[in-house]
């Protein structure tokens, strides 16, 4: 197989959306290129106006957009980026995506519910990406949704780096888990850190973003607690359960 050298290959451009300027510039700076020149700005009642300063003819080209706050800005803004690349002839669109919204809409739990993720999985298709890169999505069923290929990274080595840098004990350390669904990621992460015990928050959803701790599975007091969730959108749930561990005690 022939690899390609990223730093001199002239037919790679990378552009960046709003969404995040100063993470697609990391990224062009960890491969050694500059970011591709791209037009964004929005007309008085509101509409994203995107046009491309370089010629993409024949290349392959990434778009940085995560789908973060506001979504529905970032989500159209992504599209409209996508268009561009697509009637400017190049030959690959890869959309990168670290946050990808709507991922929690990815089935229905109630009736009459639309499964958002689908509809934004069929939008990015449909626009003329030929490729998705997304981190950490909120299930890996998500991945199904879409009709072209997906690379699903995860920032689990990087935050295992970190705890390792911090040199604690493994008798010292435990995985929490902020609700039941979240059991088996917690897992997998413990098994990492020397398959550390695992704790449970048993929580009560009272509405979107609201919930209530009912209990605690397993045992927190003198440890130190590492909760290991997909996604904060409020951390309402994550604040919720730290305050419910302190009342358990454990050292951070």
């Amino acid at each position: 197989m022939v690899q390609r050298d990223l730093r001199h290959d002239t037919r790679l451009r990378i552009f960046s959306g709003s969404a995040n300027p100063s993470l697609a510039q990391e990224i062009a700076c960890y491969l050694g290129r500059d970011l591709g020149k791209i037009r964004i700005k929005r007309f008085a009642d509101g509409e994203i106006y995107v046009q491309l300063q370089e010629s993409v003819r024949g290349c392959d080209v990434f778009l940085v957009q995560p789908t973060c706050p506001p979504a529905n800005e970032n989500l159209m803004e992504l599209l409209i980026m996508i268009d561009a690349c697509r009637r400017a002839s190049a030959k690959n669109i890869t959309a990168v995506i670290p946050y990808f919204g709507y991922a929690r809409a990815d089935r229905k739990t109630h009736g009459r519910e639309s499964i958002a993720a689908k509809l934004v999985a069929n939008l990015i298709t449909e626009a003329g990406a030929n490729r998705v890169l997304a981190c950490d999505l909120h299930s890996g069923q998500s991945m199904g949704y879409f009709d072209i290929p997906v690379d699903h990274v995860y920032g689990q080595p990087v935050i295992l780096d970190y705890l390792a840098s911090k040199v604690i004990a493994s008798n010292d350390l435990v995985v929490v888990s902020p609700d039941v669904g979240g059991v088996a990621r917690a897992r997998a992460f413990a098994k990492k850190l020397s398959d550390a015990p695992l704790a449970i928050v048993d929580k009560r959803r009272q509405g979107h973003n609201v919930s209530e701790v009912m209990n605690l599975i397993g045992d927190v007091k003198g440890k130190v607690a590492v909760m290991v969730d997909d996604m904060i959108d409020t951390a309402g749930k994550s604040i919720v359960g730290y305050s419910f561990r302190f009342q358990a005690t454990f050292k951070f």
